[in-house]
C-alpha cells in the first residue's frame, strides 16, 4: 500500500516534479497543500503517513505550525540553507529528518524510510515515558494514602497496602479507585477542619 504523503513546496514545479517521481513509482499518494492553507487543517483533512515540507528559505514562524503537527506525524524537511541554529530548531519542533534541496530522487526513499522509524522509535519512547510516569505517580499516590492509614488506624506499611488491595478486591474496584477516595476523604476532612 503506497504511503499518504502530504507536500508542502515553496517552488510549484519542483513540487510537481516530485509528487509525479512519487506517484509514478507508486511508492506514494501525494497531496499538495495549497499556498496560504492552514497546516494543522491540511494535516486534519488529509491523514497523512508523512509530511514532505520544502522551502527554499525557511522561516521559524513555519516551525510553530510544525510544532503543532509533529506529535502526530512524521515530518521530512528540505531546505535551501545549512543554518545550524535552524537546523536545531527544527529538530526540536519535530522535524524527524533535515535535509538540504537539491536531493536526487533515489535518495527521497531512504529518508522518508529512516524518517517513519525515527518517527516510531521517538513516538515508542514517549509512550513509555508517559507510562513510567503514570506508574510513578500512581505510586506516590499510594505512598500518600498508605502514610494516612498507618497514621489514622495505626497500621504498619505492609498492612495498610494490604489494606488497600484487599479493600479494592473486595469492592471489585482498582486500587488506584480506592487510593483517590482515602485522599479526596482526607482533603474534605482537611477542609472541614
Amino acid at each position: 500500500m503506497p504511503l499518504k504523503i502530504l507536500l508542502i513546496d515553496t517552488d510549484p514545479d519542483r513540487a510537481r516534479a516530485l509528487e509525479e517521481k512519487l506517484t509514478e513509482s507508486a511508492f506514494a499518494d501525494v497531496v499538495r497543500m495549497p499556498q496560504g492553507y492552514d497546516l494543522p487543517s491540511a494535516v486534519e483533512n488529509a491523514k497523512p503517513d508523512l509530511i514532505i515540507i520544502d522551502m527554499s528559505l525557511p522561516d521559524r514562524d513555519a516551525l510553530e505550525d510544525v510544532r503543532a503537527v509533529s506529535a502526530s506525524r512524521p515530518i521530512v524537511m528540505f531546505a535551501g540553507t545549512d543554518d545550524p541554529s535552524f537546523v536545531e530548531e527544527a529538530i526540536a519542533a519535530g522535524v524527524c529528518s533535515y535535509n538540504l534541496s537539491g536531493v536526487s530522487f533515489q535518495d527521497i526513499k531512504p529518508i522518508m524510510s529512516a524518517a517513519i522509524a525515527l518517527f516510531r522509535r521517538y513516538s515508542r519512547v514517549e509512550n513509555e515515558l508517559a507510562a513510567a510516569k503514570a506508574m510513578l505517580d500512581e505510586r506516590r499516590l499510594i505512598e500518600r494514602a498508605k502514610a494516612i492509614l498507618m497514621r489514622d488506624r495505626k497500621m504498619t506499611e505492609p498492612e495498610a497496602y494490604r489494606w488497600l488491595q484487599r479493600k479494592a478486591m473486595n469492592e471489585n474496584r482498582k486500587l488506584a479507585d480506592v487510593v483517590a477516595e482515602i485522599l479526596k476523604q482526607e482533603e474534605a476532612d482537611a477542609r472541614r477542619a
